[in-house]
């Protein structure tokens, strides 16, 4: 399968080469070259601690690299001013590991919070009528007064992704979206990413070790060995190799 046949020359809205970072004497990306296209959604598969969320914060601007270039929407984000980091930010969604919710604030007012401090001119019709369209996206239009801890693990994942939605961002950066779920949740949220990508038009990139989740969500895969990628294509592309650590990856993940 070739990936470029599928895509014009000029719709490349992240664009990695020669990304090297470290910290101090570990080495966690040696010499790393991405690229995300328009409307598609690219799984980077690899072990904890392989550098996988190093990565997308270094796309997010919340990490410096020490060598390379990282181009998103064109621009390189190391050279960007503080404002314009800023406007930068404003259009890529990064979901957390952890959820990051306010304990003490409840749904609706979670979902507010970064609209009312990044897009000040909505009037409150404006700002309940997207928390709204948020919540009935991700199938929890029924929690707009509860608090966090009233919801179970998938149904906070899923107000995580509607907060971020809500800023209307044209990348999303998925960390670990599936992790501490069950089976079950976690075929869920991974409907709910392919669900994102076609109603709001987003370009994601997915940090995962899980293998249905990227089998599931994945146009595209990238598998990060020992700071480099290794191997890409479809999933079934990626797996189909002799390669050991290929291999042992994919047992580990017992996927049938």
């Amino acid at each position: 399968m070739n990936r470029q046949n599928d895509h014009k020359k000029n719709d490349s809205v992240i664009s990695i080469s020669g990304l090297y970072k470290s910290f101090e004497s570990n080495y966690v990306l040696k010499g790393v070259d991405f690229e995300l296209h328009k409307g598609e959604n690219v799984v980077v598969l690899g072990r904890s601690g392989s550098g996988k969320s190093v990565l997308i914060k270094i796309i997010a601007g919340l990490l410096k690299p020490d060598k390379g270039n990282v181009r998103v929407f064109g621009k390189e984000v190391d050279e960007l001013s503080r404002k314009d980091l800023y406007q930068l930010r404003l259009k890529i969604g990064f979901l957390f590991q952890h959820n990051a919710l306010y304990d003490s604030m409840t749904i609706k007012e979670n979902l507010e919070f970064p609209l009312r401090r990044n897009v000040r001119a909505l009037s409150d019709k404006e700002v309940n009528d997207r928390v709204k369209e948020v919540l009935d996206a991700v199938g929890l239009i029924e929690t707009l007064n509860r608090l966090p801890s009233e919801l179970s693990g998938g149904q906070q994942k899923r107000i995580s992704i509607a907060r971020t939605l809500i800023m209307k961002p044209e990348i999303m950066l998925y960390d670990e979206p599936t992790s501490g779920l069950d089976p079950l949740t976690s075929a869920e949220i991974n409907e709910l990413i392919n669900e994102v990508k076609q109603k709001y038009k987003t370009s994601s990139v997915i940090i995962t070790h899980d293998l249905t989740c990227a089998k599931t969500t994945g146009d595209w895969v990238f598998m990060l060995i020992d700071g480099k990628f290794i191997r890409q294509g479809d999933f079934e592309e990626v797996f189909d190799t002799n390669d050991e650590q290929i291999k042992g990856f994919y047992d580990y993940n017992f996927i049938q």
